[in-house]
């Protein structure tokens, strides 16, 4: 039987005190949650959640007869010397015991089973929701805000079942069943007992608000620590912290909060203490009121030692129920919250989505066309790109440059459909990306970036993130290419190296080569290459793009660079200035013409970087 802890309002994150968070309640006017909703996610357990209730009205019903035994052997057994009843009254205790225990072990383990399998079906459709949303919902939105919802949230709502639900039966259960049964064996008692428990009710809720408040701080310190751990400890904050000399100065602030995490520990602590302490004499104080109600004549009614030491264990048991039902509001709301809070996730738009009616594409040539395109970020002062309008034949490669900001990327990831764009559309082999399933989409376009993620885990691991089934002959064959096979060679560990968190075992330089052959290993018809031998030195990039231009036989690509060498031997180069493309045509071409990219070449014969 799963019963809430009120005395401890902590236990529930600071939720317990009659009134719920604030934080809460504007959660959920914000984003209402309807209740058929919520159901609907354990109607596929009904059955189970009955019997769960069913084991709970039974643990707390037949828990109510130990009094009665206990009656009966004060009452019966012993002044009679009557041992066949004793025996009989003493194994009735022992079996209730057993009984309620076992019926508790069941109840746990159904109401958990029950809340899993929901947070599992919520966590997986909220991550698997997640990865549908575009690249704009993430850089708006902190990285730990999404990891909060998707784990903490989603795992608090377990609590519905296996805390507030469950507890709010059996709370209900037992005040019911203990008020029946204190009126049973003397109404009179009953009566003073009313009286008594109101005041006492009060006291703890007050406690527990007070509680709440400092327990509120606590917690805001306690994420203030984790987000210092987090930035000081990782991998690059502890780089950064190296390089700018600020360990101490993060070793001083970190102790600043622990300190102040202490001086809350203790208020939390001591809270109320000489109000509990009171509300205990209070407590200590009822059961002498019964004994000397019992004792006077007007007010016994001729009650018998068992039937006071009966009602006496009821009465204790009274109060934490009746405060957990007192409490069950601010508990559903807190719940409630925490459903408003991952429903909103599960109810973003799919900016960029499979098609409805998707079209196949079949033997994919890889001609890429632009038409009359336009791109516009939603908080954009302007747009990204306007009508640009480009066709890359099948196997030909297509270079754009032009200064930062002039919308080379945008324009390179609607490709693969990382944006979509405001206007006009983007074919490949004539067939709208829009209207090819984005998983088909991915075998054929393949996209290296500026910016290389690697994964927490071997080299294998990484390589085979691009594609599961490849043989370790492929992988070698990949690495090759990419010029990095020599180098996992030479490792002690080889292609089982672990690469680190974010790939920081490795340079920059090796970092984007296991990147070009992770990509490479797809084989994709088309390949967009964003910067992808920026952060490679002179030498090394030369291999790289030997490879790259190996590779690229036969394929669509689209490279953006700023290096001379990279773009030089493009069959087509278009150059874009604030979303247009101004110029195109080949080197040549466009160094004749003397236009911006003459000029910009010129630029890389003395700086040898093609930016401005």
């Amino acid at each position: 039987m799963v019963i809430i802890d009120t005395m401890d309002p902590g236990r529930a994150g600071g939720r317990s005190g009659g009134r719920p968070d604030p934080a809460d309640r504007a959660q959920l006017e914000r984003s209402p949650v309807r209740w058929s909703r919520v159901a609907g996610l354990f109607r596929p357990y009904r059955w189970q959640l009955s019997l769960v209730v069913v084991l709970i009205v039974a643990s707390s019903t037949i828990a109510l007869a130990t009094p009665f035994l206990v009656r009966l052997v004060i009452d019966e057994a012993l002044p009679r010397q009557d041992v066949p009843l004793l025996a009989w009254a003493v194994a009735g205790m022992v079996a209730v015991t057993a009984a309620t225990a076992v019926l508790g072990v069941l109840q746990t383990w159904l109401s958990t089973t029950v809340g899993q399998h929901v947070m599992h079906g919520l966590r997986t459709s909220v991550f698997t929701h997640l990865q549908r949303q575009s690249l704009g919902f993430f850089t708006r939105t902190k990285g730990g805000e999404v990891q909060s919802r998707l784990m903490n949230d989603v795992g608090g709502m377990q609590s519905v079942v296996t805390s507030t639900a469950t507890s709010a039966a059996s709370n209900a259960t037992t005040v019911i069943g203990t008020a029946v049964a204190m009126a049973a064996l003397s109404w009179r008692l009953s009566l003073l007992s009313l009286v008594v428990l109101p005041p006492a009710i009060a006291l703890t809720r007050k406690v527990a608000r007070m509680r709440r408040t400092i327990t509120a701080q606590r917690q805001r310190h306690l994420a203030d620590l984790h987000s210092q751990v987090e930035e000081g400890l990782s991998v690059s904050g502890v780089l950064l912290g190296k390089t700018l000399g600020a360990g101490p100065a993060q070793s001083q602030r970190f102790a600043g909060t622990s300190d102040e995490l202490v001086a809350l520990e203790v208020r939390s602590q001591l809270a109320g203490r000489w109000r509990m302490a009171t509300m205990s004499i209070i407590f200590a104080g009822i059961p002498a009121l019964i004994y000397l109600a019992a004792g006077l004549p007007a007010t016994s009614g001729g009650m018998t030692i068992g039937t006071l030491v009966a009602f006496t264990a009821l009465q204790g048991n009274l109060f934490r129920p009746l405060m957990g039902l007192l409490d069950i509001g601010v508990s559903l709301t807190a719940s409630m919250a925490l459903f408003s809070r991952v429903f909103e996730y599960l109810d973003l738009p799919v900016d960029i989505d499979d098609p409805a009616h998707p079209v196949q594409l079949g033997p994919v040539r890889g001609e890429v066309r632009f038409s009359h395109v336009g791109f516009r970020y939603p908080d954009g002062p302007r747009p990204a790109l306007d009508d640009v309008d480009l066709t890359v034949p099948a196997g030909a490669t297509l270079a754009l440059v032009g200064a930062t900001g002039s919308g080379k990327s945008t324009l390179a990831s609607l490709v693969a459909r990382l944006n979509d764009p405001t206007t006009g559309r983007v074919t490949i082999d004539g067939v709208d990306v829009r209207d090819v399933m984005l998983a088909d989409l991915a075998r054929v376009v393949g996209v290296v970036s500026q910016e290389t993620y690697l994964l927490h885990g071997t080299i294998r691991e990484n390589l085979r993130h691009a594609k599961p089934n490849a043989t370790d002959a492929e992988l070698v064959t990949a690495a090759r290419r990419a010029q990095v096979h020599d180098l996992i060679a030479s490792l002690p560990d080889g292609y089982d190296t672990v690469v680190g968190a974010r790939g920081h075992r490795f340079s920059g330089g090796e970092k984007q080569r296991l990147a070009i052959a992770r990509t490479l290993l797809r084989d994709p018809r088309v390949l967009v290459l964003d910067e992808a031998t920026s952060a490679l030195d002179n030498e090394t990039e030369r291999a790289v793009q030997a490879a790259l231009d190996e590779v690229s036989r036969g394929r669509t690509t689209v490279t953006i660079a700023h290096r001379l060498s990279t773009v030089r031997y493009a069959d087509v180069i278009a150059v874009l200035d604030a979303g247009r493309v101004v110029e195109q045509g080949s080197h040549e071409e466009l160094v004749d013409l003397g236009g911006r990219y003459a000029r910009l070449a010129g630029a890389v014969q003395r700086d040898a970087v093609l930016a401005t």
